[in-house]
């Protein structure tokens, strides 16, 4: 019997697990804490600190997005000649319907969700699966018209053979750095995504973004480029009012942000949905209707001529940088966990008016910053300074740059923890 070793109790090891035991393997799961969940499923597990005779038994090693590719039990693996495959790697040969895949180092679940959404109000049953929230191993022996995969680059990482008939890279930028190694790695990854495309396979590409551009040299997938700011022939996006692509034309006034981030999210997510089978007029409904995910430049609220916006969802440079430069004056509230990235870009914005540095992180912004900068620690003081320093006309914007897990157990948390103080501040001063 062919024995395969799980690295990771969560949710996706889990996943992997009982598709592999019902497909006939044997199954053992490692995870370095003491967990009950392999053992109330039936599986084998070993816990505790890493050794290499772990592999001893295993045939593949399945890896999940926890363990970095540096890891002992990655570079072990690979040392002992063992074939180590991600979950989506597993389980896509088993899946019977077509996938249709994003990735992107931002914008990735905005486009998923809506994809899905311009699906299914053509009557496709296409649901979400992959990072955004259900492992694609569930989806196997259920019977769908079609899924729409996010996919990220901790998961591309250990693909070889996963082939998506339509498929977006929504651009690429340094992100990740500490669990990659280095931004060559980190972009070889999110190449995975077309590697094994062919020319009756469509790859979706933002046509403003270097790092995008620059990646799919190598595609053979027939390619279609878009922007949320002017129209590309032979690939789509805005003109005369409206986001243009493939036969479809959507009216700009009908949408929910005219911001060039979300217009090329629609446009994005249109082509992949038609891709799919979907219909015209109800693509354009969809994203008539269509909100981002929270969390993603969401307006808190407006006091006294000052704009508060939560982009807690900026855990890179790359988003961080491109919502700055939607507002004219900001005072930015940025830092936590860098993740092996350079942020001092974000204090030396010429939007930043203020510089307000919290987490780890938060000195790198304030020293680029200079006069601008200031040091707060900790998000209730960068709330408080924040709407000390603001006036009429300013936006208050918490783009962070960076991961929260220094402070918090995550970005919604992040962003829920700003926005609820900036409303208590907002009532102290109209009580």
């Amino acid at each position: 019997m062919t024995h395969v070793l799980v690295l990771g109790a969560g949710v996706s090891g889990m996943a992997v697990a009982r598709l592999a035991r019902e497909l006939g393997y044997g199954v053992t799961i490692y995870d370095s804490q003491p967990t009950i969940e392999p053992l109330l499923a039936g599986f084998g597990a070993v816990t505790g600190l890493w050794d290499h005779l772990i592999l001893r038994d295993a045939d593949i090693v399945i890896a999940s997005p926890g363990f970095t590719e540096r890891s002992a039990p990655i570079t072990d693996a690979l040392e002992a000649g063992l074939r180590v495959v991600g979950e989506i790697e597993f389980a896509w040969p088993h899946i019977e319907c077509p996938i249709i895949a994003i990735t992107g180092t931002n914008g990735k679940t905005t486009v998923t969700e809506a994809t899905s959404a311009m699906m299914r109000a053509s009557g496709i049953d296409a649901p979400t699966a992959g990072n955004i929230g259900t492992p694609l191993s569930d989806f196997v022996g259920v019977a769908h018209d079609a899924l729409i995969v996010e996919v990220s680059s901790f998961q591309l990482r250990f693909t070889e053979t996963f082939h998506p008939a339509a498929a977006a890279l929504t651009n690429v930028a340094e992100d990740h750095l500490d669990w990659h190694g280095s931004l060559y790695s980190y972009r070889e990854s999110k190449a995975m995504i077309f590697a094994n495309q062919g020319p009756d396979d469509l790859l979706v590409y933002d046509a403003d973004d270097p790092g995008a551009v620059s990646l799919i040299d190598t595609a053979r997938a027939t390619r279609l480029p878009l922007s949320g700011t002017r129209f590309v022939p032979d690939g789509g996006g805005v003109t005369g009012g409206e986001v243009r692509v493939l036969d479809m034309a959507i009216p700009i006034d009908t949408l929910t942000s005219d911001d060039p981030t979300h217009l090329f999210n629609i446009a994005c997510a249109a082509a992949l949905a038609r891709r799919g089978g979907a219909d015209p007029s109800a693509i354009a409904r969809t994203a008539a209707g269509f909100t981002p995910p929270p969390h993603r430049r969401q307006r808190v609220g407006e006091w006294g001529g000052v704009l508060w916006v939560d982009d807690s969802k900026a855990t890179n440079v790359h988003s961080a940088l491109a919502s700055i430069r939607s507002f004219d004056s900001v005072i930015l509230i940025a830092g936590g966990l860098a993740k092996g990235m350079d942020i001092s870009p974000l204090g030396r914005e010429p939007a930043v008016k203020i510089a307000i540095g919290i987490g780890e992180a938060g000195p790198q912004v304030v020293e680029a910053a200079g006069d601008r900068g200031r040091l707060a620690g900790t998000m209730e003081v960068a709330v408080e300074m924040a709407a000390m320093a603001a006036e009429p006309g300013d936006t208050v914007l918490l783009a962070p740059g960076c991961a929260s897990f220094d402070q918090f157990e995550g970005y919604a948390a992040r962003g829920e923890s700003f926005a609820r103080l900036a409303r208590e501040r907002a009532l102290e001063v109209q009580g």
